[in-house]
């Protein structure tokens, strides 16, 4: 491994000290996070995902209707896809009946009829706002033809966003045996759903939604925050889960997920989630000294069509630190070989960016190559393996 400091020759202008200037702030000491009362429960920040506090984050739990969240993040992909369109008139069938089919009896619902003709969009507001069981049923067997093929979906694309500790069996999140998830995943859920599919995540700030003259309002208390700015995201709740709340809240530039499962009553969920956002906004902030687009550092790149390549950090460029400590944030690189040599890919990593507060590592990220190097010609690579011998006899005279 080759270890480089942030400043070496190469580095673009406004990067040489690596951070954008900071005012003179003094550092505070950092609240030991609260006591939650919740069987597991976890705050971890959007944009770095950074953990800020966790309890049993990882221990196995039913969702309930948390499941929703998977449920809009497939509708979302298949709307940004184009496989389905939010003015697609849907046939609701006898499965989404409330009153033909028991597991639905007495559950959240849009009191959707068979028979009715019910637009996607209004049905994706009965799953996100109304919290409609039936309304899950309807748009899955839209979606996927079937509510197994829905799950079947919904499974993929949890082993896709690498939620190892979670397993969904309904389109809904009603009590079944084998259905599970843990607050680690459903925070990183939470993640992708606010960043892979944004207009799907518009929705579940609105705070009520009216179907057939029956105005139910958004599950979600937090919306109505007056200490807080929470846009989303989900209630679930069961005999069996508990009271659950994944709620996501911004300030400024930061935005935090929380995530707290099994309270014992609703109002305690509510509680307990806006403890942890207001402790977690209170005594952190997200900066992101390498923004997506920036140059961090260019490195000679040999048997290329150029010479040189920039490298930067991409979407990876968010750290999350104490408030008042970004005057002591540093970073240095590591390059995984000794000389870069083409091709290379955009997007393609290279090595490492180590972050530092005050001297001790606290994040790493891929250092990724911003532009594509192509293979030079036939004599330019000649000429490189010269220069490249070269500079390995008499070093950067050479270079």
């Amino acid at each position: 491994m080759l270890q480089m400091p942030a400043t070496l020759r190469g580095l673009v202008a406004g990067t040489t000290l690596l951070l954008i200037a900071a005012p003179a702030l003094s550092a505070e000491q950092t609240a030991d996070a609260p006591q939650v009362d919740a069987k597991a429960w976890i705050l971890m920040d959007y944009a770095s995902g950074k953990v800020l506090a966790e309890g049993n984050a990882d221990d196995k739990l039913d969702p309930a209707s948390l499941t929703k969240l998977m449920t809009s993040y497939v509708v979302g992909q298949a709307l940004k896809a184009g496989k389905i369109h939010l003015t697609d008139m849907v046939t609701v069938g006898k499965d989404a009946w409330a009153t033909g089919n028991p597991v639905l009896r007495g559950s959240s619902l849009m009191f959707l009829k068979p028979g009715d003709k019910v637009s996607v969009e209004d049905l994706n507001k009965g799953v996100i706002i109304q919290s409609g069981n039936d309304a899950s049923i309807a748009i899955a067997d839209y979606v996927a033809g079937s509510q197994d093929s829905f799950v079947s979906l919904m499974n993929n694309y949890a082993q896709k966003l690498k939620l190892t500790n979670t397993t969904f069996k309904t389109v809904h999140g009603l009590d079944a045996p084998g259905q599970y998830s843990t607050a680690r995943d459903m925070a990183l859920l939470g993640q992708a759903l606010i960043h892979d599919v944004p207009d799907e995540y518009a929705v579940h700030k609105e705070k009520e939604f009216t179907f057939n003259n029956i105005k139910q309002p958004n599950r979600n208390r937090l919306l109505w925050s007056s200490n807080l700015n929470v846009d989303g995201m989900k209630t679930g709740t069961t005999e069996g889960a508990g009271y659950n709340l994944v709620a996501s809240a911004t300030s400024g530039d930061m935005r935090l997920i929380s995530v707290v499962l099994g309270t014992k009553t609703d109002r305690i969920r509510f509680n307990e989630s806006e403890k942890l956002l207001t402790w977690g906004f209170r005594f952190f902030e997200t900066v992101t000294p390498i923004k997506p687009d920036a140059t961090f550092v260019t490195q000679r790149v040999w048997f290329g069509d150029k010479s040189e390549v920039n490298l930067g950090a991409g979407e990876g460029g968010s750290v999350t630190i104490p408030r008042g400590q970004l005057k002591n944030l540093k970073a240095s690189f590591t390059l995984n070989e000794p000389q870069l040599t083409a091709p290379l890919k955009k997007g393609q990593a290279v090595g490492t960016i180590d972050f530092q507060l005050n001297g001790k590592s606290i994040e790493q990220r891929p250092l990724l190559v911003m532009e594509p190097v192509e293979e030079g010609g036939f004599f330019s690579r000649m000429w490189d393996f010269v220069l490249m011998k070269l500079h390995g006899w008499f070093g950067s005279w050479f270079a």
